[in-house]
């Protein structure tokens, strides 16, 4: 064979190599959504998600799929929907709460994983640390810590003075409730706040607990960072109303749909900048390398019309301080 016509062989070859290869359809990132709530409780969150992917050029159903596994607000549904996804090869599993987290962590050490809302991911052993997680974990942590929960109390102690015993809504079976609980016993004893804890588990205990409240002739109530919260908004926003009790919630949702007062970290930005973790995920980057951040926004949210309704009144120089007030 000539060196000429072996050249041409040669680039026959790669031309229809490279043919071949263009040919092939392009490997389409997927994700694993996993969180113990519903859809319509997420949804202005799961909006910021997708608006923070959208603003990195990610597209759904383009260049990006994701797979949805909601628990419907019971966390014992979580290791069966993160078995699914396994099953189904994510690449990255996006897992915003410590429940959710810990499903995905038990079930796989290899595939990365995503937190935007896990109120204590050192103490529930999601990670080793915040500057360096150390495993397949990583993204956004809630801090719900001593300074939220100070804060919370040290607000409803500022709005109603006369507030001495505070119930406490708290879920035993949440493994972040318990560190959550002795934060606030800390806050509570410096501001001379007794607190009472009412336990619910799920739904259906909700009812029997804010009758627990009442009979307990408490002051105010204090709710906790839980799914059971974030899950059951108009039951619960309900259900405090009829106590006619002052509530402090630690969502802002909450406080749109008719609550009280909140305040905590901005949730909606919580899920925007989780996107920026599966992007870098995305494109190779380590789970074990990535920082976990804490939250940069804080929001005390009143809804004065609620104030009305349950014969409350709200302090002039408390609604100055508000982020937002509804009126």
């Amino acid at each position: 064979m000539s060196k000429r016509t072996h050249y041409c062989l040669l680039i026959t070859v790669l031309l229809i190599t490279g043919f071949a290869e263009a040919q092939q359809p392009k490997k389409i990132p997927r994700i694993g959504f996993l969180v113990p709530g519903t859809a319509v409780s997420l949804r202005a969150n799961l909006d910021a998600f997708w608006q923070g992917l959208r603003d990195l050029g990610y597209m759904e159903g383009q260049n990006i799929v994701i797979e949805y596994r909601y628990g419907g607000g019971k966390d014992s549904r979580l290791p069966d929907l993160a078995a699914e996804l396994l099953r189904l090869k994510v690449d990255v599993i996006f897992a915003p709460p410590t429940s959710a987290a810990l499903a995905a962590k038990n079930a796989t050490n290899k595939i990365p994983i995503i937190i935007a809302t896990a109120a204590d991911p050192v103490g529930s052993g999601l990670i080793a640390s915040l500057a360096h997680p150390g495993g397949n974990v990583t993204g956004v942590s809630l801090m719900a810590g001593v300074e939220i929960s100070g804060k919370q109390l040290e607000l409803l102690k500022d709005t109603f003075p006369k507030i001495i015993n505070v119930a406490v809504l708290a879920n035993p079976t949440s493994r972040p409730t318990a560190g959550q609980l002795r934060l606030a016993e800390l806050a509570a004893r410096s501001l001379g706040v007794q607190l009472r804890v009412v336990e619910a588990r799920d739904a259906s205990e909700l009812d029997g607990a804010f009758s627990a409240i009442k009979k307990a002739h408490a002051d105010a109530i204090l709710l906790l960072s839980d799914t059971i919260v974030q899950s059951n908004r108009p039951v619960i926003v309900a259900l405090a109303a009829n106590t006619r009790l002052p509530a402090m919630y630690p969502y802002s949702s909450l406080v749109d749909a008719g609550g009280l007062m909140s305040y905590g970290a901005n949730l909606a930005d919580l899920f925007r900048r989780a996107a920026t973790y599966v992007d870098k995920i995305l494109k190779g980057a380590k789970p074990a390398d990535l920082p976990v951040e804490q939250p940069r926004k804080f929001e005390f949210i009143i809804n004065l019309k609620t104030a009305r309704e349950i014969g409350l009144t709200i302090p002039p120089e408390v609604l100055a301080r508000a982020d937002k007030v509804i009126k």
